[in-house]
C-alpha cells in the first residue's frame, strides 16, 4: 500500500487530493513542520531532504518532489485523465504546475511566508515580503486569466495543474487573508465541491 507523507495544508494537500481522485488504497504519515520532525533520523530516512511530500509505492520504492509524484500517479492511473495525452496537453500542464511549484510556491509564497530563508538580517525582511508579494499577484492574475472561459486549467477535466493550483489557492485565503481573483475563487469552490478534495480537507482537519 501506498504511504503519503504529509504535512496539514502544506504542499503535499496536492498529492492528497491526486490520491484521492485515483481512488487506489494509500495511508497517511504526519510530519509536523512545527516540530521539527522533518529534520528527526526517522523521516529523513524516508526523504533526506526534510521536506513533504513524500510518497511511498507499493514495492518499497520512494519517490520526493511535487511533480515527479504528481506525474507519476497520473502516468500509472491513465484511466483516471489526470495527465493529457497528446504533446501539447501536457507540455501545457507541466508548464502550469513548474510555474506553481517553482515560481508561485518556492519564490514567491515562501518569500512572504518565510523571509527567513532569504535572509538573516530581519530589516531585509519587509523587500523580501514585497517582493513576494510581486510574485504571487502577478501568478494568481496569469492564472485567473487562464482560467477564463474554463473549468479547470486544461478545460472540462481536473488535471494534476489543477491539483497544484488549489494547494496554492488553498493558502491565499487560509493563510495570506487576502481574496482569490474571480475566475480563481470559481476554479477553487469547484476544487473544494469536489467529493475527493472535500475528504481530503476533512482528513487533513480543515473541514
Amino acid at each position: 500500500m501506498m504511504k503519503l507523507f504529509y504535512a496539514p495544508g502544506s504542499c503535499a494537500l496536492g498529492i492528497h487530493v491526486l490520491l484521492e481522485e485515483i481512488g487506489k488504497p494509500y495511508e497517511l504519515s504526519k510530519v509536523d513542520l512545527a516540530a521539527r520532525q522533518q529534520y528527526e533520523p526517522d523521516f529523513v530516512k524516508v526523504n533526506p531532504k526534510s521536506k513533504v511530500p513524500a510518497l511511498v509505492r507499493d514495492d518499497g520504492s520512494i519517490l520526493t518532489e511535487w511533480p515527479a509524484i504528481a506525474t507519476w500517479l497520473a502516468l500509472t492511473n491513465p484511466e483516471k485523465k489526470l495527465l493529457p495525452t497528446d504533446p501539447e496537453g501536457i507540455a501545457r500542464t507541466l508548464e502550469s504546475v513548474d510555474y506553481v511549484v517553482a515560481s508561485l510556491h518556492m519564490q514567491g509564497f515562501t518569500r512572504v511566508w518565510r523571509p527567513d530563508h532569504f535572509t538573516p538580517n530581519e530589516a531585509d525582511y519587509p523587500a523580501i515580503k514585497k517582493k513576494g508579494h510581486e510574485i504571487v499577484d502577478k501568478g494568481l492574475k496569469t492564472f485567473d486569466e487562464k482560467l477564463e472561459g474554463r473549468d479547470y486549467l486544461g478545460g472540462s477535466d481536473m488535471s494534476i495543474a489543477d491539483a497544484a493550483l488549489f494547494y496554492f489557492t488553498f493558502w491565499i485565503p487560509s493563510r495570506l487573508k487576502a481574496p482569490l481573483p474571480k475566475n480563481l475563487e470559481a476554479h477553487y469552490q469547484r476544487m473544494r465541491a469536489r467529493p475527493t478534495v472535500a475528504k481530503v480537507l476533512k482528513d487533513e482537519g480543515f473541514a
